[in-house]
């Protein structure tokens, strides 16, 4: 799907880049060895985690699952929500082309998979594997997500940030 077939490529034509509120879904998908899965995005020349926004009619696990196969190729199973991200300070984001969404993302963890990683030509420009505690340059709101995973796996608290 196209940016401008997908819901919120129609509401751009209707609003321009106005600041938009948008639900979404991010996920740590963790290897064996507990490294993780980031995403070099073409967007900001920066690394992420794989995830996206709600199209009419999914739900938020729904969303995550479609997201990690478009970008990544990996078919996630009983991805585990570890909480959610809406502070404004770090989820409002202008991208390079002016449009501001702020975003309201369930976070999510998995570590069963299967499929080849690959890179999708469009939104990615690489994927590799990290520690969490050897991160590349990322979206903040990114990194944020990464410790709230952390501090999941150390409390069993679901996180608010």
């Amino acid at each position: 799907m196209t940016f401008a077939d997908s819901y919120l490529g129609k509401l751009r034509l209707l609003v321009g880049s106005r600041c938009l509120l948008v639900p979404g879904a991010r996920v740590v998908i963790v290897r064996g060895d507990g490294s993780i899965l980031l995403q070099h995005r073409s967007d900001f020349d920066l690394w992420g985690l794989p995830g996206g926004n709600a199209e009419e009619g999914e739900d938020l696990r729904e969303v995550v699952i479609r997201e990690a196969l478009e970008e990544t190729g990996l078919d996630i199973r009983n991805p585990v929500p570890i909480g959610f991200g809406s502070d404004p300070e770090y989820e409002t984001v202008r991208f390079p082309n002016g449009d501001v969404c702020q975003f309201f993302v369930m976070m999510f963890y998995a570590t069963e998979f299967s499929g080849i990683v690959e890179i999708d030509g469009s939104e990615t420009l690489d994927l590799q594997w990290f520690l969490p505690d050897d991160l590349p340059p990322m979206l903040d709101n990114m990194r944020r997500s990464v410790e709230a995973y952390t501090s999941f796996m150390q409390s069993g608290a679901f996180q608010m940030i």
